[in-house]
């Protein structure tokens, strides 16, 4: 039997680490999934098994180089941002992968923005929200200054996809879509690393950038293999649709973070959209996306907790629970609005975390009005990426697609917009396939990847 040719993807997320192989039409055709106790830096705080991972990622290979009925030809990565690995000469970790949410010392903030100017101007060059750890650039900054031995034994300051690349290659990139997804280190309006990064004489601890969409050619157990050098994971989800399109949309990646991507949004970055959390990231072939994104995934998480707790419910009952239009006009009527707020890593959240849970009649009341709060957040969010374009589709993908609730109420406050529920099995790891297409795979760009379910206003849904 001739085998299948594939390409590997591992896409590393903050809970799940997937390992894939996908054929030429972009089918997955293998899937392992893996989950890692975190470990604690030296500070205590929860943070990355760097080298549980590590092995996960050898042990895997290995294990897929022995299944006969598949031909790897091509390798490739993406997880999540705002993760740095500082690696030696020789290729190994230095430090703990820091958790993004880990608090940033203020002494340290204050010296950097006396010295290169005010937090609201240099969000507005860098197009990155004022977030501490989740911009990498600083965790960088910090290390210089609080941490001077480390940092003279840093050979590179490696965003996590790259490290684990490497970990494949031996060979030490960057990548554009890691470095332009809020880490306060690249200048949008000079196209090249900011004037601080220079001044702080940081190039030297930054690899050299590769292309996003090219391939290293190595030779992996006596085969020839195409390896990539890894992508942002919010980055590598967006491919999908930009190769399936071309009228103007914005993607809401939902997961953790739900994520509003406008890649027809050319608009500079105003002050109050920096304050709310807008962004822009670069897509894989170095153009800015402008985004906006809420932490409406891990807020869910939470709260689903606390209503199951007091309603003494489980939790998996709220993974598919049915749409009642009933209950959502009961809630308007007598539940206030909630009012957002930050919580205290300064991130914006719905509000519903203030609500007194006995209010409700119902764990299905109380659920209603969550979602009822997240979709009314999200819509918020989504406005900022929306404003003077002419974007007509918002494609849903990822876990927030799949509740039906949410969906009709996102539907319901987008009365002029297409809202659609999209579906690429796993969105993230087909982009990271699709963004080195042309380094391993010998057909055309397939078609039908995306699956698109309609909803309209008034909970009529329509499906294509």
């Amino acid at each position: 039997m001739t085998p299948t040719p594939v390409i590997a993807v591992f896409d590393v997320g903050k809970t799940n680490k997937k390992l894939f192989l996908l054929d030429e039409d972009y089918n997955i055709v293998y899937e392992k999934s893996a989950r890692f106790i975190e470990t604690l830096d030296e500070d205590g705080d929860a943070c990355e098994n760097l080298e549980s991972l590590q092995l996960s990622i050898f042990d895997s290979l290995h294990e897929i180089y022995r299944l006969d009925q598949f031909e790897i030809r091509a390798i490739n990565f993406s997880s999540y941002g705002a993760s740095l690995v500082y690696i030696n000469e020789q290729g190994e970790p230095l430090a703990p992968l820091y958790n993004y949410l880990k608090a940033y010392p203020e002494e340290i903030s204050r010296k950097f923005y006396q010295e290169y100017g005010s937090p609201e101007k240099i969000a507005a060059e860098t197009a990155s929200p004022v977030l501490g750890n989740l911009n990498s650039g600083m965790q960088l900054y910090r290390i210089k200054h609080q941490k001077p031995d480390l940092f003279n034994q840093v050979k590179y300051a490696l965003h996590l996809p790259q490290y684990l690349s490497l970990l494949v290659s031996g060979a030490a990139y960057s990548d554009i879509t890691s470095i332009g997804c809020h880490t306060q280190l690249w200048d949008f309006n000079q196209q090249d690393y900011h004037s601080w990064v220079k001044a702080e004489h940081l190039r030297k601890k930054l690899a050299p950038i590769f292309p996003s969409n090219q391939a290293l050619a190595m030779i992996i157990e006596g085969r020839s293999c195409a390896v990539g050098i890894g992508l942002h994971d919010s980055s590598a989800a967006l491919i999908p649709y930009l190769v399936s399109f071309t009228e103007p949309f914005v993607l809401l990646s939902t997961g953790t973070w739900c994520i509003s991507l406008n890649p027809f949004n050319n608009q500079p970055l105003t002050p109050e959209e920096l304050s709310k959390d807008c962004l822009a990231y670069l897509q894989y072939q170095g153009k800015p996306v402008k985004a906006s994104r809420v932490f409406s995934g891990n807020e869910h998480e939470q709260e689903v907790k606390r209503i199951a707790a007091w309603f003494k419910q489980s939790v998996v009952k709220y993974r598919t629970m049915p749409y009642q239009p009933e209950i959502i006009a009961k809630l308007k009527a007598e539940q206030p609005p909630a009012s957002t707020v930050k919580d205290g890593t300064g991130l914006i959240t719905s509000g519903f975390s203030k609500r007194d849970l006995a209010a409700f009649a119902t764990d299905i009341e109380a659920y209603h009005q969550l979602m009822l709060d997240l979709a009314s957040l999200q819509y918020q969010s989504t406005q900022l990426v929306l404003q003077g374009t002419s974007v007509k589709d918002i494609y849903v993908d990822g876990g927030f697609g799949k509740n039906e609730i949410f969906m009709n109420l996102l539907a319901d406050l987008f009365p002029d917009v297409k809202v659609w529920a999209a579906s690429v099995a796993q969105a993230t790891a087909v982009g990271t396939a699709l963004a080195i297409h042309k380094s391993w795979n010998n057909k055309a760009l397939p078609n039908n990847l995306i699956q698109l379910k309609r909803y309209n206003t008034a909970s009529n849904t329509v499906h294509i």
